[in-house]
């Protein structure tokens, strides 16, 4: 372990070169003593969040130097992450998350022209292609699940819905499906789906920019002070009142559709700074990444190899389904890739404005198929169910061992260095 920690620590200081910062911190990375990495959790709140703004700065500059799209919100997913599986107890707070959903949805509208009814008018067989095909493959892989006694019961049908990640969750729940298992599966999903996104973006694009639009501009550029404020004040009020109408995902949706049509309209311009957009995509990344706690993760441990390997599937077959939208509709194959990825909306979106992707075809996907999949994914899911015939094997055990199975408490993780709990 300490030869690894060397290694990194090298690593660090190559890039320190071009970061001076890096090499400072490349040094104090090296000393790092794991057993208080283990014990992060018995630290203070106020520590635990230092150990994370400090931590996603260190990342996002690794990953900005490598000018990877979207470096932001993954060096802030993989720092949430890292602090959430040493027993880190911060969470983000629920009124940041939904105003921040509120801004990324103004920011995709300002990147959407107005003639999108128009353009999605002409596209509709390709986006009914992309629906369709992604529905259809992620049921596919959900009833193979469950037909072949890989999970307990449905959790492989509930678990494979491409996006609407909450909603799916709590009808799993509702449904006798192990809900854990679920969201572990698109919590999975969605870490998978934007490490590759961002991956495929810079290789298609090495051109561009690891922040697209917030780089080319500078961080601090001249800010008309009073459209940020009336920006702000839509989105964060539209979104607010998307989610006082209990609306899954409206925060984002809302807000953006409100967007659309104020700047169709020539009532607003939308004014969303490089450092406000910069916050809120590590915010974003934050609480993607804190929802990775030790005990959820240790839970998954066993059904981990196969909960990725499902995960890649689909994901394979949706890039598929990308190349289909290339030779027949003539769609750029970043377009097309980043159009068809499995869920995480607000993420690809994120990735989407780095790029120099045709942004309006992305998101006219993203949204369309998160709208339909929160409208018929239970109902269809619940069919799915019955049609695919009787219960898998894992849910024909004797009475005893299935209500042991529903009432046991997951497995809890061994100390950190074999000395006993932290606390």
């Amino acid at each position: 372990m300490a030869t690894l920690r060397e290694r990194l620590a090298l690593r660090l200081r190559h890039l320190g070169g071009q970061l001076p910062l890096l090499s400072l911190l490349s040094g104090r990375f090296a000393a790092l003593n794991l057993r208080a990495l283990g014990c992060f959790g018995a630290r203070s709140e106020r520590v635990q969040w230092l150990g994370l703004v400090t931590l996603s700065f260190v990342l996002i500059a690794i990953l900005e130097a490598l000018r990877l799209p979207g470096g932001i919100m993954i060096g802030a997913m993989l720092a949430a992450i890292m602090v959430a599986t040493a027993d880190g107890s911060i969470r983000i707070p629920t009124r940041p998350v939904i105003a921040v959903q509120g801004v990324v949805g103004f920011m995709i509208a300002s990147t959407i022209p107005p003639t999108i009814l128009s353009d999605l008018a002409r596209d509709w067989p390709l986006l009914l292609i992309g629906l369709v095909g992604v529905v259809l493959g992620a049921t596919g892989i959900g009833i193979a699940l469950m037909r072949g006694g890989l999970l307990p019961g449905a959790t492989g049908v509930w678990g494979m819905a491409p996006g609407a990640s909450t909603p799916m969750i709590l009808m799993a729940d509702e449904n006798g499906a192990d809900a854990r298992l679920v969201a572990v599966m698109h919590k999975v999903r969605t870490l998978i789906v934007v490490a590759l996104a961002a991956i495929v973006a810079s290789l298609s694009a090495p051109h561009v920019a690891a922040s697209g639009a917030v780089v080319k501009a500078g961080w601090f550029p001249p800010v008309a002070w009073g459209w940020l404020l009336v920006t702000l004040a839509l989105a964060v009020s539209t979104a607010f009142f998307a989610n006082w109408l209990r609306v899954f995902t409206g925060p984002m949706l809302v807000t953006l559709g409100v967007a659309i049509v104020l700047q169709g309209l020539g009532w607003i311009k939308i004014e969303l700074p490089p450092w406000l957009l910069a916050v809120s995509y590590a915010i974003v990344g934050w609480t993607v990444g804190l929802g990775f706690t030790r005990p959820i993760v240790w839970y998954a441990l066993r059904s981990l190899p196969l909960i990725v390997a499902s995960s890649v599937a689909l994901i394979v077959y949706c890039a598929a389904l990308g190349v289909v939208m290339v030779v027949v509709g003539g769609i750029d194959p970043l377009t097309a890739y980043l159009a068809t990825s499995p869920g995480g909306a607000d993420s690809i979106a994120i990735i989407a404005a780095s790029t120099t992707v045709d942004m309006r075809f992305v998101m006219a996907m993203q949204i369309t198929r998160l709208v339909v999949v929160m409208l018929i994914a239970p109902a269809f899911s619940r069919w799915v169910v019955r049609v695919a015939g009787s219960a898998s094997p894992l849910d024909r055990v004797g009475p005893g061992e299935a209500d042991d199975d529903k009432v046991a408490a997951p497995p809890q993780p061994p100390a950190p260095d074999g000395r006993g709990p932290c606390r």
